[in-house]
């Protein structure tokens, strides 16, 4: 199976994974599209105040090798456990070689932008609105992409009573910022991501510059009216639900998508994660009341053909640097209280395999962005380094940073919701002062 990248995904779980993601979207679509009594009124914004950030959280979905995102380049183990794969040191000669952070830690061309270490992500770490996180992930030990990243989208591992997500808890446990709206979460996607379960007023919408229900264009209208007639007296919550959905349909409508110039120049990238972060930006600042979106890009899953210097995951590393950067000029750094998260089930092996690519490991990287992260530096606890007596089971980069401490940070510092116990249930989590 090919991804936009043209990458084949070789783990057969994963691509198990993403027939039941298909499976499961295609029969939730035509509810989905049956759940929007007023239509409240847009206006496009130049900043966005609020005493809460809005959060846009992205999943790297397949296993993303932090090894290759944030390399440790001082670490020799990193070079000889990598013989084909390894990108070249910042003081190297080659025209490959990475852009230096920090001294140890450095992004390779395809997270920087190009070799002068411009465009993509380093103006946000320049600016120091972006933090890196290494050596994170979750404490259990599944190598399966199904449970792991169920784990992480419900925010407890092993708990089949949990059925939840993160994000939708904090929408349920938090009131909405503007009292009229209409939709305060969006997965953009054809099936809501499990991130977002149990968020009120929160809906799965593949394309928001085309949501409609299923059926004709030239009847629409009259299909809309009659669900709207047809729920007007149902019991709730399918009342408001159904209400709210349809509506949703004419919000959306109302949006100028086509029409719409991204500030300081930001060109997002024709690709199914720039357009989505392009679509989010954009009901950002016409202000309709979006607390939470989940965007999800794919392509990580490399177990051959890796390629961080000019392949597969290079493309992949360039589509999310470049469609991030651009929603960082964009919209975080023209003012707008948003913070954006962005994980990953799990990592890589540190040693390549024999097909020039990597297998499913554990500690992997992070990030956070926005002008309330501090940032503009890589975070690590205790760096357990990459010698082989240091890895997990001989063969992986250890997690020392549980994801949850991180997001339980932002969403108590920057979302303003006090209620982790709901968040993240049973988790007490570490601050570790990733917030400004």
């Amino acid at each position: 199976m090919n991804d936009e990248h043209g990458i084949d995904c070789g783990c057969e779980e994963y691509n198990e994974l993403s027939r039941r993601q298909f499976i499961t979207a295609s029969a939730g679509l035509s509810a989905a599209a049956l759940f929007p009594a007023w239509l409240p009124k847009i206006v496009m914004s130049n900043h966005y105040a609020s005493n809460r950030d809005i959060i846009v959280s992205v999943f790297m979905r397949g296993g993303a090798d932090g090894l290759s995102i944030a390399v440790p380049f001082a670490d020799p183990n990193y070079y000889t456990s990598r013989s084909t794969i390894a990108i070249p040191r910042p003081d190297s000669s080659a025209a490959t070689k990475g852009i230096n952070l920090d001294g140890f830690f450095m992004f390779p061309q395809a997270m920087a932008g190009n070799a002068a270490g411009t465009g993509g992500l380093m103006p946000a770490f320049t600016a120091t609105d972006l933090l890196i996180v290494q050596a994170t992930g979750q404490l259990n030990n599944s190598r399966s992409h199904f449970d792991a990243q169920r784990y992480m989208e419900v925010g407890k591992p092993v708990d089949p009573n949990l059925v939840t997500g993160w994000l939708g808890r904090h929408l349920a446990s938090m009131p909405p910022l503007k009292s009229d709206a209409l939709l305060r979460g969006i997965g953009v996607s054809s099936g809501l991501q499990k991130t977002l379960v149990g968020g009120p007023k929160t809906l799965p919408i593949a394309d928001p510059t085309n949501f409609s229900i299923g059926g004709s264009a030239a009847t629409q209208p009259q299909r809309i009216a009659f669900l709207q007639g047809d729920y007007a007296s149902a019991d709730e919550p399918m009342h408001s639900a159904a209400l709210d959905a349809t509506n949703t349909v004419a919000l959306l409508k109302s949006v100028n998508f086509s029409g719409y110039l991204p500030a300081n120049g930001a060109a997002y990238p024709n690709s199914s994660f720039g357009r989505a972060l392009r679509s989010v930006a954009v009901l950002i600042k016409n202000d309709i009341g979006i607390e939470a979106a989940q965007v999800d890009i794919g392509g990580w899953d490399t177990h051959s053909g890796q390629d961080p210097i000019g392949g597969s995951m290079f493309n992949t590393m360039r589509d999310f640097s470049n469609s991030l950067g651009a929603f960082y000029a964009d919209v975080i750094a023209t003012g707008f209280n948003v913070t954006v998260v962005a994980v990953s089930e799990f990592g890589r092996n540190v040693r390549e395999n024999g097909s020039q690519g990597t297998d499913h490991g554990r500690g992997t990287v992070m990030f956070a962005m926005g002008k309330g992260i501090a940032g503009g530096r890589v975070l690590t606890k205790n760096w357990p380094g990459l010698a082989r007596e240091n890895l997990d089971s001989g063969q992986d980069l250890k997690v020392t940073v549980d994801y949850r401490d991180i997001l339980a940070e932002i969403v108590q510092k920057r979302l303003a919701n006090p209620n982790l116990d709901v968040v993240f249930p049973t988790w007490t989590p570490t601050m570790l002062g990733v917030t400004r």
